[in-house]
């Protein structure tokens, strides 16, 4: 099968180079820059031009313009592109290809919740309702026949996955409150100075807190979504805190919510091993350990997720873990696309992290 990368040379675009290379069922890969169309891959990533070239995947050895790619008619595309840039740019590949974002122009359906979270009206409001939201756990029915999924952010895929089992089954009381550990590779290649290494390193702090990050909307929806479904009242009051920490990649969210009082007597250890049986028992990329708190080096390099908790009477606390630029990105999105092509889904996924 062929494959075109937009973006290809950031962050997430080099990371897909690298997941596809190793992919069964790809064929070919066009690696697509708009900034840099002409240019050499081996200049650009040279540990990856190698080894991807002498498997024979890669067309030609330089990078493609979006309209080079769009001749070529991949079956897949995946943009890894800026927000607010990214549906523009993706215009020659829809209804033509399946097109896989992983930028958030199609994350929220709500145009004006959209405009007020990115400071302006979302390119293709057209599109909107037939994007699917691309969180493979919860919406893998849906992603088996979308020709436009709409991969999440890393921040909400590391919060939902603990969050919504919990919520359908136990519903919520009052706030849930979000601290989230990341990275400086989630703020993308961008030269940034509150970025460079002498800023980040031996220094940690939040940014953007409670309800002023443009991903608190995001998780918010999806939250109310999972309540909704399960006949609870949904409209969650979700205080997000993000803190940018010196790791280069990685991830750790803690999550504290309390649960009401009438279902409160059911929450134990045993419940939540059970709960989360019940909704990742056939996920090879969610695992759980009421006995350990996950760490950022369990899955760093993987696909995978990893939870962990302790109750504190009716509160709960909750500890995910996942690499952002895999699972939180790259990752999730090959994993989207072996569902919509029916691939086996950890292929060329790996399910455990480098030491």
């Amino acid at each position: 099968m062929k494959a075109a990368i937009l973006g290809a040379t950031g962050y997430t675009g080099m990371i897909l180079l690298r997941l596809l290379s190793e992919h069964p069922e790809i064929d070919e890969i066009i690696a697509v820059s708009s900034s840099r169309a002409g240019k050499s891959i081996k200049e650009i990533d040279p540990g990856v031009y190698t080894a991807v070239k002498n498997k024979t995947k890669l067309t030609g050895g330089e990078l493609l313009s979006v309209a080079e790619a769009a001749e070529m008619q991949p079956e897949v595309t995946f943009a890894a592109l800026p927000h607010l840039e990214s549906a523009k740019i993706c215009a020659p590949f829809f209804e033509k290809s399946v097109v896989i974002d992983l930028s958030a122009d199609f994350r929220i359906k709500d145009p004006l919740i959209f405009e007020k979270a990115y400071g302006q009206p979302p390119e293709r409001q057209d599109l909107l309702n037939k994007a699917v939201y691309g969180l493979c756990e919860i919406y893998h029915d849906e992603i088996k026949t979308a020709n436009l999924i709409s991969n999440p952010g890393c921040y909400p895929t590391a919060t939902m996955l603990p969050l919504i089992p919990v919520l359908k089954e136990f519903g919520v009381d009052g706030k849930i409150v979000v601290n989230a550990l990341s990275g400086v590779s989630g703020a993308g290649k961008k030269a940034v100075f509150n970025n460079l290494f002498v800023e980040r390193t031996e220094n940690c702090g939040a940014y953007a807190p409670a309800k002023s990050h443009r991903h608190q909307p995001e998780i918010k929806k999806e939250l109310d979504i999972a309540l909704k479904s399960a006949g609870r009242n949904g409209d969650v009051n979700l205080f997000f805190t993000p803190h940018l920490v010196p790791l280069k990649r990685g991830m750790e969210i803690t999550t504290i919510i309390d649960i009401p009082e009438e279902t409160a007597s059911r929450l134990s250890d045993e419940a939540l091993d059970k709960l989360y049986t019940k909704y990742y028992e056939d996920s090879s990329f969610v695992a759980w350990d009421s006995g350990r708190l996950p760490q950022t080096r369990d899955v760093w390099g993987s696909n995978s997720c990893r939870i962990g908790w302790k109750i504190e009477g009716r509160s709960l606390m909750l500890f995910s873990v996942i690499d952002n630029l895999v699972k939180g990105a790259s990752g999730q999105a090959v994993q989207n696309m072996n569902i919509r092509f029916g691939f086996k889904e950890t292929a060329g996924l790996r399910v455990y992290g480098e030491l």
